[in-house]
Parts: structure tokens; C-alpha cells; sequence
């Protein structure tokens, strides 16, 4: 049996843990964070991935993935972004989707969603020593990033990709403390640029590797565009590993555990069960270098293993 199989939780319990980092720096701003990591880890350390949540989110999101991951040997933090999170639909009347669809965010709000994370990193290390319990199997060393639709979009931009500042100029904001990426929901931005501006000059620049997840359903609740245009973020990202998995029928929101307007999917056990066991791969493949994983990757395994349920490619150098 290939060594990737199992939904199955892994050999460790997993623990949660809530809190708030503030940043003196802007004025104050707060970034809630929820953290899952496995309980009586001692193999070593464990590497820490950072989450990233899509547009009306928040730290809650995702939580089948992390949970999983946790109980084999991750830690996942969870972070809140303000002006873009769940606060902007929470306690009004109508649905939040409704809501968020007649909502404009200013490039200052997005913009300051990206500093949330380099800010958080930032934090690490004093949260390891006055958190022992957790803190003692950080890996802070051995870090990745992940995240959901606009949390996509605010990994690849951490990896390296161009984006429109304040004045409308590209600007970079590559974070290096990270080692490797994973998108669900990969975001394009070519509505946020002019039509001059080549992908390969948007994309180009990404500088880690990444793992893009999408669907043959996962249409842009706000923009609308399909997934195909999604892949435009794989199809001219500068790293040369990458990779993608595209699940049939898989839609926008099985990254996320909820199902916002979207009626009920009866393979939504089953494209949870490809989220889990794939995102657990590449982890082990990039964070811990298991020889495994990454034979998995590059063989025939993850294309068998996704059979009729879709498609996976791997690029390497």
C-alpha cells in the first residue's frame, strides 16, 4: 500500500490554544490566533505552518485540515486579519455572502493584511518561551505558509508575487523565513492591473516552492472567474518546483469546512479526505525532507491516488 493513504487522525492528540498578538507598531493592531499542535510530540521539533484566512474569515476556518495535520507532528497557527475577517458580516441581517459582495476593501486594508504576517513571525520566538507547552515543539526553523482564497492570494504574495501598492506601482513583499507554500483556492490578479503587465512579470518573481489546490467547481464567489484562470498562478510561477491538484467537481469551499451559499456535496467527505492526504505529503515532502514523501509525490502514487477524482501534477528541478 502506498505510504500516503489514510485519513485516519495521525499517532498524536492534538491540543487548541486561543490568543491575541498586538502590534505596537500599527497602532495597536490586534491579530488573533488559534493554534493546533500535537500533545507529547517527541520525535524533535515540529515545523509550524501559518494559515491564512479568504475574505469574511477567519482564525476558525479549515479547522478538519489543521486538526489532521497537528496529529501528525505540524503545528498550525491560525490567524485573524482584521478589515478583512468575519466581523464585517457578523451581527447583520441577510446572509454573509450577500454582504460581503457589496463590500469594497481599500489596497491600505489588503496591504495591512500582508504585514500581519512577518509581524506574526515576528512574534514567534517570545510566544515559544512564554508558551512552554507548545512552545517546546516549534520548529521556528522549519517554517510554511497556507491559506484560503484571499489567504491563497496573501501566501503567494509572501512567496514572492507582485502586487499593487498604495500608487498603483508593483511592489514586492518575498517573506524568506518561509520554506515552502500551500494555496487552496489560488488567487489571480490580473482585475487588480493594467492589461500591459505580463503574468510572467505578476508571477514570475515567486520564489518558493508551492502546492496549488483548486477544483473543477471552484469558481470565485466574488469575481466570478473559473478555476482554469487559477491556474495562471502555477502556470507562470518563476520557482522551478511547483505543483497542482485539481479535484472534479471540488468546489470553493471544501478548503474552508464550510459551505457558505453552496448547496450540500456529496463528495465532500471524499475531497476533504484528498485535501488532507495531500497537503500531509507535501508537507512531510518540504518541511521535514522525508525521502517517502517526496517519492510519492514525483512517482505514480499521488496521480494513482487521485484516480477518477481528478488531477495531480508535480514539477521539480
Amino acid at each position: 500500500m502506498s505510504a500516503y493513504q489514510s485519513s485516519e487522525p495521525g499517532p498524536f492528540r492534538v491540543l487548541l490554544q486561543k490568543g491575541d498578538f498586538v502590534d505596537s507598531a500599527r497602532a495597536g493592531r490586534i491579530v488573533p490566533y488559534k493554534i493546533y499542535y500535537p500533545a507529547d510530540y517527541n520525535p524533535g521539533k515540529a515545523p509550524v505552518i501559518l494559515w491564512s484566512h479568504g475574505f469574511g474569515g477567519n482564525r476558525d476556518g479549515a479547522s478538519f485540515l489543521s486538526r489532521y495535520l497537528a496529529s501528525y507532528g505540524y503545528v498550525l497557527m491560525h490567524i485573524t486579519h482584521q478589515g478583512t475577517d468575519s466581523s464585517l458580516w457578523e451581527g447583520q441581517k441577510g446572509h454573509p455572502w450577500d454582504i460581503l459582495t457589496k463590500i469594497s476593501i481599500s489596497r491600505e486594508t489588503t496591504l495591512a493584511r500582508f504585514a500581519d504576517v512577518p509581524f506574526v513571525l515576528g512574534q514567534l520566538s517570545d510566544f515559544a518561551t512564554e508558551n512552554p507547552d507548545v512552545g517546546r515543539v516549534m520548529d521556528l526553523e522549519n517554517l510554511g505558509i497556507s491559506g484560503h482564497s484571499f489567504g491563497a492570494m496573501t501566501t503567494q504574495v509572501m512567496a514572492g508575487q507582485m502586487f499593487p501598492g498604495i500608487e498603483g506601482a508593483l511592489i514586492r513583499a518575498f517573506e524568506p523565513r518561509f520554506r515552502a507554500g500551500i494555496l487552496y483556492s489560488p488567487v489571480p490578479i490580473r482585475h487588480l492591473l493594467s492589461a500591459d503587465i505580463p503574468d510572467a512579470e505578476i508571477y514570475g518573481p515567486i520564489a518558493l516552492p508551492l502546492l496549488h489546490m483548486t477544483g473543477t467547481q471552484d469558481d470565485s464567489p466574488l469575481e466570478g472567474f473559473g478555476y482554469k484562470e487559477r491556474l495562471r498562478v502555477y502556470e507562470h510561477s518563476g520557482h522551478p518546483e511547483k505543483s497542482f491538484q485539481i479535484i472534479e467537481d471540488g468546489d470553493h469551499m471544501i478548503y474552508n469546512g464550510t459551505r457558505g451559499k453552496l448547496g450540500e456535496n456529496p463528495l465532500r467527505g471524499r475531497h476533504e479526505d484528498l485535501i488532507k492526504i495531500t497537503a500531509l505529503a507535501y508537507w512531510d515532502a518540504y518541511l521535514k525532507e522525508e525521502s517517502r514523501a517526496k517519492n510519492w509525490l514525483a512517482g505514480s502514487d499521488a496521480r494513482s491516488f487521485m484516480e477518477e477524482d481528478g488531477t495531480f501534477q508535480i514539477t521539480q528541478k
